[in-house]
């Protein structure tokens, strides 16, 4: 489905991004899911309306995205690991230094669609597949101490993962990655609580075998506990706005929210714009992490 739109954003006349690869990784399959959005994203409005706003949000996130991997390169990141990297063609399509390493890690049934889907073109960096399911803990972890063993400055790079596990997971895996001292950066999804209750409320066809699992009470807190501190917050709202792509909604619903918003605080407007984002995490430096587990144990002197 990313694939399919990041293919309709590359073949837009004035496209924020070129893909050249993402209709071919997509295929008929990925053409046939787009296809069968007709319901579900939006509720009543045009189909249309439901897949233009999805292309929007993924043409928005991989701007970010890709903003994101260009600075860490510039401020001397030496290595992309891109977990559970799905049919991303990165490596092919962005103008990346030739010595610059990009490890792709995911099923092997996808890299395997993707390695024949590929087979004639030729990466633009060195480029590294690796066939793991992140769940293997073992293997994971094997991988990590690998990878944090030969490289000093790593961007992890997680899109659409995160949201797909449980808070226990999330949280395994966040430990794990802190654990290696040459993984410097780290871009996570942020969904709001409201948006998170929007997508089951309307109960998106196409994903009802994929929920959304992690929702910790606090999401900046949950990463802070498992020691990572956000660098930078990228709202896919303002990146529109920047961009001068603002979200494709119809005229009607422009007008609605135009007269909701002049009974809404500053706060709850600002809120309503801030519904999803990309997270650029840094890993808490060692003598700011607060030791949760000693203060639960320490004495309560307030009595």
């Amino acid at each position: 489905m990313v694939a399919s739109f990041r293919a309709v954003e590359s073949e837009r006349a004035d496209a924020l991004f070129h893909d050249p690869f993402a209709r071919r990784l997509a295929g008929e399959h990925g053409r046939k899911i787009v296809e069968s959005m007709s319901g579900g994203i939006l509720g009543g409005w045009a189909p249309a309306i439901r897949t233009g706003t999805v292309a929007w949000t993924v043409a928005m996130r991989t701007c970010i995205i890709d903003d994101f991997i260009l600075s860490a390169i510039s401020r001397g990141a030496d290595a992309v690991l891109n977990l559970g990297a799905g049919l991303d063609s990165r490596p092919y399509r962005m103008a990346l230094p030739e010595s610059f390493h990009w490890i792709e890690v995911d099923y092997p049934r996808v890299i395997e669609l993707k390695k024949s889907r590929l087979a004639d073109e030729k990466p633009r960096c060195r480029l590294e597949r690796v066939n793991l399911d992140l769940a293997d803990l073992p293997a994971r972890r094997k991988l990590f101490s690998e990878i944090n063993s030969r490289f000093t400055n790593v961007l992890v790079l997680t899109e659409g993962v995160v949201p797909y596990l449980s808070v226990e997971n999330a949280g395994s895996l966040a430990d794990d990655l802190q654990s290696q001292g040459s993984f410097r950066h780290w871009v996570v999804d942020y969904f709001s609580q409201a948006t998170k209750r929007y997508r089951r409320r309307v109960a998106i066809r196409n994903m009802a075998n994929a929920p959304f699992l992690f929702e910790p009470g606090d999401y900046y807190g949950f990463f802070t506990e498992h020691g990572w501190s956000s660098k930078e917050v990228r709202y896919i709202w303002d990146e529109g706005k920047k961009l001068k792509r603002p979200m494709p909604l119809p005229f009607i619903a422009k007008c609605w929210f135009g007269l909701v918003g002049m009974f809404m605080s500053k706060k709850r407007r600002a809120a309503l714009r801030q519904f999803m984002a990309y997270v650029l995490f840094e890993p808490t430096p060692q003598d700011q992490v607060v030791d949760h587990e000693r203060i639960s144990q320490a004495p309560d002197l307030s009595q």
